[in-house]
């Protein structure tokens, strides 16, 4: 059974839930926000299913409650931060915020992430981006459950890369996607919620095609396009990983492993949309492309053409309204969650 919960109902329940947790009251809500954020947009697998594993990360020790991230090197179009082993989304929210209020001042920023953790749906830092009108590009890397095109063994991560563009009156492109076929977290989502997989997202550990989610989950996830994921995947390494300093390919923790410290890097590069052409320009010109776009004939199958994140956008206006479906276990699982830190209410269905 499936219940719509409000949104900021539920984003105040898991605030309260991390302040419990041990986190301050301002790292809670950025963390609050950004997990119903990703539900709002249909990203599910980045959302509020995410809060026993943190939370579990919290109470092992595992992931710092303090914060203590500092600024290790700075210049004034760059910013590279120490996540001192932070949830990983307080410390990328901090590094897309500092890169964007330097690109506005320099034309052109950069931020690096170390000794960081998952670090959520990297839509949000680039949205934030393309909303103080700056073009973003985003990348963070992950544990490894991809093997380099050809091999069999598990090498990279899910490796995500992210782009946001400021648009004018058509809105702004936001593009989220993992270098794999399907993020790990949907195939996760799938055993949650006692579903199958489709043909194509992974194969088992024997190295077949597979469409049960915990084989998929004990095997390997393909890359996106072939030997074209595993190029992007690649340079998502390096960007988050290894110029950072971080870990990269096998060496990164996995979360579902209590004892196991991340290590994960994130890495942002951000430049004023107006750099070149005027920013009203720019944004005229996004439209125009926007447009024609949407102009092109559909192919047989398709109803309509949608830009980068435009279907994503149709569902968090539409779940701002309706609310963020929630199955049954996923409500369990918060309400035990919050009875574990003390917390009697529960959320209102």
């Amino acid at each position: 059974m499936t219940f719509h919960i409000n949104h900021t109902d539920l984003e105040n329940y898991i605030q309260a839930i991390f302040q419990k947790a041990g986190l301050q009251e301002e790292h809670s809500a950025t963390v609050a926000r950004h997990l119903v954020f990703a539900n709002l947009r249909g990203v599910d697998s980045h959302g509020v299913t995410r809060v026993k594993n943190y939370t579990d990360r919290l109470e092992k020790g595992v992931v710092n409650r303090e914060h203590n991230m500092t600024v290790k090197k700075e210049t004034p179009s760059s910013i590279f931060i120490d996540g001192a082993n932070e949830l990983g989304i307080i410390p990328a929210t901090a590094g897309i915020r500092s890169a964007v209020s330097k690109a506005k001042e320099t034309g052109v920023a950069i931020a690096g992430i170390t000794h960081s953790n998952h670090c959520g749906m990297l839509a949000d830092y680039t949205g934030y981006a393309a909303e103080n009108d700056c073009v973003c590009l985003a990348t963070t890397n992950a544990p490894s459950y991809m093997a380099p095109w050809g091999g069999k063994e598990r090498y990279f991560g899910t490796n995500p890369i992210s782009y946001g563009i400021p648009g004018g009156g058509e809105g702004n492109i936001v593009f989220d996607m993992a270098t794999s076929i399907v993020a790990r977290g949907k195939i996760k989502l799938a055993i949650q919620n006692h579903e199958d997989i489709p043909v194509g997202w992974a194969i088992n550990e024997k190295g077949e095609s597979t469409t049960d989610a915990q084989e998929a989950m004990d095997g390997l996830v393909l890359p996106v396009g072939g030997p074209k994921g595993y190029g992007l995947a690649l340079l998502a390494d390096v960007l988050s990983g290894l110029l950072t300093g971080a870990a990269f390919g096998p060496c990164i923790g996995r979360p579902e492993n209590l004892d196991d410290v991340q290590e994960v890097g994130q890495f942002f590069f951000v430049m004023r949309a107006d750099i070149f052409e005027e920013l009203d320009t720019f944004k005229n010109r996004m439209d125009t492309m926007a447009r024609e776009i949407k102009q092109v004939p559909a192919a047989k199958g398709f109803d309509k053409i949608y830009l980068p994140g435009e279907i994503e956008n149709e569902r968090a206006r539409e779940r701002q309204k309706s609310g963020i479906p929630l199955t049954e276990a996923a409500i369990d699982e918060l309400h035990a969650v919050a009875e574990a830190f003390g917390i009697s209410t529960r959320l209102k269905m």
